[in-house]
């Protein structure tokens, strides 16, 4: 299969362990739509490398996760082989979202801006740091950002322009700052005491 382009596709799952003993697997889920398993049959897998098709034989919820079950996968070793593999949909596939909503692939390569000043692109967005996600975004000379996704920092969000522009709390970008900027931005908040 020739390599397609990666946003084309849109992980919904990842297989995280064997579950059962007739090839059934226990996923992840990276979809707020798991009803829509019932008529999605045909599903991929993708291993870093390429995709491969999947037929959806039986699926079920189970702690937090959902177990699915493959046509052709029938043994706990065939089961094994599909660990680690993330499940995929062509991204022309996803719901449809109501008006004002995004999916989050859709923040990647925003450019940030804070202050009217550019900040960088959004690289990957992070769960389970907190109460709120987190933007990595990728700033000139390897720089790195971790920015909190809230609301109250988002003056204008716009997924179709690539474009997030934000109010910052002051200071912030110097936490995340390479470690001599975060130096001299502690130097000068001792000063001021």
């Amino acid at each position: 299969m020739p390599e397609e382009d990666v946003a084309a596709f849109v992980t919904i799952a990842r297989v995280q362990k064997v579950q059962g003993r007739v090839g059934e697997v226990l996923a992840d889920l990276h979809t707020d739509f798991p009803e829509r398993f019932a008529e999605r049959r045909r599903l991929l897998a993708w291993d870093g490398n390429g995709r491969h098709e999947l037929r959806l034989e039986e699926f079920w919820p189970h702690k937090g996760g959902m177990v699915l079950k493959f046509e052709g996968v029938d043994s706990i070793e065939a089961a094994q082989a599909l660990v680690g593999l993330e499940i995929q949909i062509p991204a022309a596939e996803r719901a449809e979202l109501e008006e004002g909503a995004f999916y989050i692939s859709e923040l990647l390569g925003c450019q940030v801006t804070a202050g009217g000043s550019e900040i960088g692109a959004v690289a990957d967005v992070k769960f389970g740091a907190g109460s709120a996600p987190l933007l990595i975004v990728n700033g000139d000379g390897g720089k790195e950002w971790m920015i909190p996704f809230v609301e109250s920092f988002i003056c204008k969000l716009d997924v179709k322009g690539k474009r997030i522009d934000m109010q910052l709390p002051e200071g912030m970008l110097e936490l995340d700052a390479p470690l001599g900027a975060g130096k001299k931005a502690a130097a000068k908040s001792k000063g001021k005491r």
